[in-house]
């Protein structure tokens, strides 16, 4: 496999990353579009495709090629998607537009792969319990899902979920919805249906007649007809008006595991159960005209076709799929053909005719397949099972004859003796893929409540940003919260440690009230731009000086105090011991009107002074208060030091890199690979 590296947004070395397996249907589409013709015009048909890889551009999709079921056989495993944490996977459904599959397992997660290239896109917490139903109305707008404790919840195509209600006391285990999209029916253990309204999650009607637990239902694609498969062997027609039971089939001998419709026309009726075999029932004839045949062990899942009514899949409980073809009996050597009730003189009364597979992979999985669902389009089939795997599959390309021995056909054993399969390179295959959806998983989830890549930082914040205080040190030293194990926080930009409990040390002056309750870092930017002056050192002696140094050593004197800034009251009309004298041209100390601080002494103010603030001074605006908060953060200019002290200057703005990052981060934006 060709490899290329790619950047990657994180942390660590780049590493090879293998080029993923994409299955364009475009180009198939396109080629049919431009090749078609009406059909009444005798007009020569294209060439027909041939086993030959130059018949690649020839490809059709299904749509094109109605009546040639065979050519849709999906016969080549493409991919297979693990999650990083595994579940076994008990519902698979396509979107209706079919640019993604959605995956339920037994740990309640939706999971969104997409269609073409197989990666992950992403993953929620859909239910407490395990998924066990999921449908799309036919006007697409809606999505039904079902789970292991009864709960029923609406959800909307981006998976906002609006609605949740108590449809059963036990398990769901079937889900269905009229065509209309004004009903929907469920079934569950314990032994009854439930026909509810859509609009306003009322139920209307309960369904009783089974006798153990009903393991499945169906709507008709387009009559007010009901169909149930229940652990009683029993597979019964319903009236969803009256609540009735119009029949019932006895052509099971053991419990059935999944009833379903012919989408298409809607005269037949798959059937299959834990007797090895599946039945097709003719709803004209109510009987079964078809008895397939192939499976070793017990089958617990179909799917038929979205385009061709003869194509039927099923899978069993050994990871065994099987295609067949209605129309066509595909008999072993040694086995003499049988003849079809259509054909027979008695066609109530001749025996079903017996259908053997048209193409089997007997070890798709390794474990039971619980699901199964056809692309819209018709062109890739998605697996899921108890070995956690999501698997797709489609038909192999003209001119391919080596997906016949792979290892879903003859088995891993016989892959390797035969070269087709390297266990080695398999389990480097496999590592490279699970660390791939790792690494996509990741990247997917960083807007579904992780944890921030800064373990000290709160939660609440976005990702890549910190509150001053509050973020712990690098070295591990602090805990995230300031005096909560680990060394006492120091704020940046005070003179002074706030005292520990315990200690001899004596406390700092208290400030003023209006400024109590303001954030540590904040009152250091105050006191750097030059709003609030400097606090006095606190010793415990109580005077005007500097703190004597410890033990009574001498060394070098306290640095000098800054000037203070223009029109600023001093407490006492004067300023402390020390300070250098005030610049030529400033007012007289002691305005009056400043908050939390004492008046000044009686004779101290001058005639003319105002009542308030000096003449100039106007308090910050918030904003410019969260841009200085936010560059200093970000180590931008607060107020400048030195030769611009005062001066406010606007903080740097982010990069378009860090707002992109930003931005990708919060799920909104991301790269194409």
């Amino acid at each position: 496999m060709e490899r290329e590296y790619h950047q990657r947004d994180f942390d660590g070395p780049p590493r090879p990353r293998p080029k993923r397996a994409v299955t364009d249907y475009g180009a198939t589409t396109v080629q049919w579009m431009r090749n078609r013709r009406p059909r009444y015009k005798n007009m020569a048909m294209p060439e027909v495709e041939r086993p030959s890889a130059s018949y690649i551009v020839d490809m059709e999709p299904p749509a094109a090629r109605l009546a040639s079921a065979a050519e849709s056989i999906p016969a080549k495993a493409l991919h297979s998607s693990l999650n990083k944490v595994k579940h076994p996977i008990n519902v698979v459904k396509w979107t209706p537009e079919g640019r993604r599959l959605l995956t339920g397992s037994t740990s309640g997660e939706f999971t969104l792969w997409n269609g073409m290239g197989f990666n992950f896109e992403t993953i929620m917490q859909a239910h407490e319990a395990a998924i066990r139903a999921v449908e799309y109305t036919s006007t697409d707008d809606w999505l039904l899902s079902a789970d292991q404790t009864g709960v029923v919840k609406y959800w909307q195509t981006n998976f906002n979920n609006v609605k949740e209600i108590q449809a059963h006391t036990e398990a769901v285990r079937g889900l269905a919805i009229a065509p209309t999209d004004s009903k929907f029916v469920t079934c569950a253990d314990d032994t009854t249906l439930k026909i509810w309204d859509f609009a306003s999650s009322t139920e209307e009607s309960t369904l009783t007649g089974h006798g153990w637990e009903v393991k499945s239902v169906d709507w008709h694609p387009h009559k007010g007809l009901l169909v149930s498969g229940s652990k009683d062997h029993q597979v019964k027609f319903w009236d969803p008006r009256t609540g009735r039971c119009l029949t019932t089939l006895h052509g099971h001998k053991n419990p059935i595991s999944k009833t379903m419709f012919e989408p298409i026309q809607g005269n037949m009726l798959a059937t299959c159960a834990r007797d090895h075999t599946a039945r097709i029932f003719d709803l004209r004839m109510m009987r079964d005209v078809l008895l397939l045949k192939g499976h070793e062990k017990d089958i617990i899942t179909m799917a038929w076709h979205p385009m061709h009514k003869n194509l039927l899949s099923t899978g069993g409980v050994d990871g065994s799929i099987h295609h067949y073809l209605l129309d066509e009996q595909n008999p072993p050597a040694g086995v003499a053909p049988s003849i079809s009730p259509y054909d027979a003189a008695d066609s109530q009364n001749a025996p079903a005719q017996t259908i053997y597979p048209a193409h089997s992979m007997q070890y798709a999985h390794d474990f039971t397949v619980w699901t199964m669902d056809w692309h819209p389009l018709g062109h890739i089939l998605a697996s899921g099972s108890n070995d956690r795997v999501t698997r797709f599959w489609t038909r192999p390309r003209p001119g391919d004859t080596t997906y016949i021995k792979d290892r879903y056909h003859i088995g891993q054993a016989a892959a390797e003796a035969q070269g087709t399969y390297d266990r080695g390179q398999g389990r480097r295959q496999k590592q490279e893929e699970e660390e791939q959806e790792a690494e996509d998983e990741a990247e997917g989830l960083v807007d579904q409540k992780l944890p921030s890549r800064n373990p000290g930082a709160p939660s609440f914040l976005p990702p890549g940003l910190s509150l001053p205080g509050l973020t712990a040190a690098p070295d591990g030293t602090s805990s995230a919260l300031p005096g909560i194990g680990g060394a006492p926080p120091q704020h940046a930009g005070l003179p002074f440690h706030p005292p520990q409990p315990g200690s001899n040390a004596s406390a700092p002056p208290p400030l003023p009230p209006a400024f109590a309750g303001m954030d540590p870092s904040r009152l250091a930017q105050l006191i750097q731009s030059g709003a609030l002056p400097p606090p006095p050192f606190p010793h415990a002696q109580g005077g005007g000086g500097p703190p004597p140094l410890p033990n009574g050593s001498t060394g070098a004197p306290p640095p000098p105090f800054p000037h203070p800034p223009p029109n600023f009251p001093f407490p006492g009309g004067a300023p402390p011991p020390g300070m250098p004298p005030l610049p030529p041209g400033m007012p007289p100390p002691g305005f009056p009107g400043f908050p939390g601080f004492p008046p000044p002494p009686p004779g101290g103010m001058p005639p003319g002074a105002l009542a308030g603030p000096p003449l100039g001074w106007t308090p910050p605006a918030p904003q410019q208060q969260v841009q200085q908060q936010y560059a200093g953060e970000q180590g931008g200019p607060v107020g400048g030091g030195g030769a611009g002290m005062g001066v406010r200057k606007r903080a740097p703005l982010p990069d378009q890199q860090d707002a992109l990052k930003m931005e990708m981060n919060q799920g909104r934006y991301r790269k194409a690979r």
